[in-house]
């Protein structure tokens, strides 16, 4: 079978673009709400110029901000900002917070409302009680790249730093009630959905387009944007997309965490273009390193390259973030990418949930916690 070719329409420029997203939940208990369409209404009647930066997501207990097209952390930070205060000031008429974590400790599947359209449908009518469990919030961030031959290399390499993202971000320690006893439980819970999880490592894009082709004749997919790998290209939009991180419960350690994946995704685009084999390791050491981040978060011991060399991620963080450095300039977020020595130094989110917990044994007060991050 002759595969179909994939257009990969370049970005000339490194451009960022961002998606952040937020469970709604309400002011008094503190559990999800099923308010979506409400804050979508009022967005759209108040701030019309901003109603196209408030998305739908598969529940309604779910709102997504996203940037449009910026060239530096600071600008994308900026536009989110802006979008959030747009969206904030109109939460108390609704009766709900914004809660920007990985997952919500107590919140029950079994109530929640699908968002109405085909494709959520349909994603429910496959994958039944797996896609119901998806109470789960993340992060997206988009880099610009040139050329299509250039995407496969860099998504490739880019999965050495997927446990050192994760482990930064992770913000899902609860589920049901509990502690899971893993620092990302939502990472977990996500790779259970038939097209998710760590993406295949293509060596060419004829390659990519013969497993498209693959996907669309069996059934699998109908639509390309229905491969939900943690990292996956996105030819219309010419970008990487990096789907690895949890959600995030403020605005500084988001633009910590964007900017390395900025000055990341630059740094191998530019060793590719300088003629460098980028280093790529095993499928079966990415996965375990998955598994290492999700699991025991800023305290992981991850695998760093095909000789199996193992380190502790926040000391390996801190030389990446030295060598990164020069990258940085050039992208204007020497300041943002320090943000990242801050989350090493004081924690992760999904620490401060459990320390939360064990001060107070009250699940709803993790959740004012997390929605207190926000301020």
């Amino acid at each position: 079978m002759t595969p179909d070719p994939i257009e990969f329409v370049g970005s000339p420029e490194p451009t960022l673009g961002v998606e952040w997203e937020f469970a709604l939940t309400d002011k008094e208990s503190g559990d999800l709400s099923n308010s979506a369409a409400a804050l979508f209404a009022l967005v759209s009647e108040r701030h019309p110029e901003r109603a196209g930066q408030v998305h739908k997501e598969l529940l309604r207990n779910t709102v997504e901000l996203v940037t449009g097209i910026c060239h530096t952390t600071g600008e994308a930070i900026a536009d989110l900002s802006a979008t959030l205060d747009v969206v904030r000031g109109l939460t108390d008429e609704v009766g709900v917070d914004l809660y920007g974590a990985g997952t919500h400790p107590f919140g029950e599947w079994s109530t929640q409302l699908l968002t109405e359209g085909h494709r959520y449908a349909e994603l429910i009518e496959r994958t039944q009680w797996w896609g119901r469990q998806m109470l789960i919030w993340g992060v997206h961030v988009h880099v610009g790249i040139s050329h299509r031959d250039k995407v496969l290399p860099i998504l490739s390499s880019l999965l050495n730093y997927y446990p050192h993202l994760l482990a930064l971000s992770a913000s899902s320690p609860m589920w049901g009630g509990q502690d899971t006893g893993y620092a990302s439980n939502r990472a977990m819970m996500f790779q259970q959905l038939p097209t998710a999880g760590l993406p295949f490592q293509f060596a060419t894009w004829g390659e990519f387009e013969a497993f498209v082709t693959d996907q669309k004749t069996t059934g699998i997919i109908d639509h390309l944007n229905e491969i939900r790998w943690d990292i996956r290209p996105s030819p219309h939009l010419g970008t990487i997309e990096v789907r690895v991180c949890d959600g995030l419960t403020n605005l500084t350690e988001l633009s910590a965490i964007v900017a390395l994946i900025h000055c990341l995704v630059v740094d191998l685009d530019r060793r590719w273009e300088a003629g460098e084999t980028l280093p790529e390791m095993a499928p079966w050491l990415v996965q375990e390193n998955k598994w290492r981040a999700a699991r025991y978060g800023l305290d992981a011991i991850v695998i760093l390259d095909s000789d199996c060399s193992e380190r502790l991620v926040t000391d390996d963080l801190s030389d990446i973030l030295d060598r990164l450095e020069p990258v940085a300039r050039d992208l204007d977020c020497v300041a943002e990418l320090n943000g990242v020595r801050d989350i090493i130094a004081n924690g992760a989110s999904y620490q401060r949930q459990r320390a939360v917990y064990a001060d107070t044994r009250d699940m709803r007060a993790v959740v004012s916690s997390v929605v207190g991050e926000l301020d």
